[in-house]
């Protein structure tokens, strides 16, 4: 069965750096488009980058944009998500995602980010 595994979250300085990390399995995952999302307490899961399968085309949500990297190894069927200059907004858990067959989105359990001092 499909299944995200996300790690690399934790505590991190405003400014700082984290790379999360999402392994996939159950699915051929060099060809799917795989997705990180967000959730911030209280507020509503909002989709933050996603690279498309096949190519190296990525798309970023406004607020991340010149921050935060997407980038993916099929070799180890494994998408990363690589923040830069960290803002006490971006605490929220992270969610990998991707859509399977029939329209089927497939969601990891997440992992939380926070920027604090």
């Amino acid at each position: 069965q499909v299944q995200l595994v996300e790690s690399g979250g934790g505590l991190v300085q405003p400014g700082g750096s984290l790379r999360l990390s999402c392994t996939a399995s159950g699915f051929t995952f060099s060809s799917k488009t795989m997705s990180w999302y967000r959730q911030a307490p209280g507020k509503e899961r909002e989709l933050v980058a996603t690279i498309i399968s096949g190519s190296s085309f990525t798309n970023f949500a406004d607020s991340v944009k010149g921050r935060f990297a997407i980038y993916r190894d099929n070799t180890k069927n494994t998408v990363y998500l690589q923040m830069n200059s960290v803002k006490p907004e971006d605490t929220a858990v992270y969610y990998c995602k991707t859509r399977g067959d029939y329209g089927i989105d497939y969601w990891g359990k997440g992992t939380l980010v926070t920027v604090s001092s």
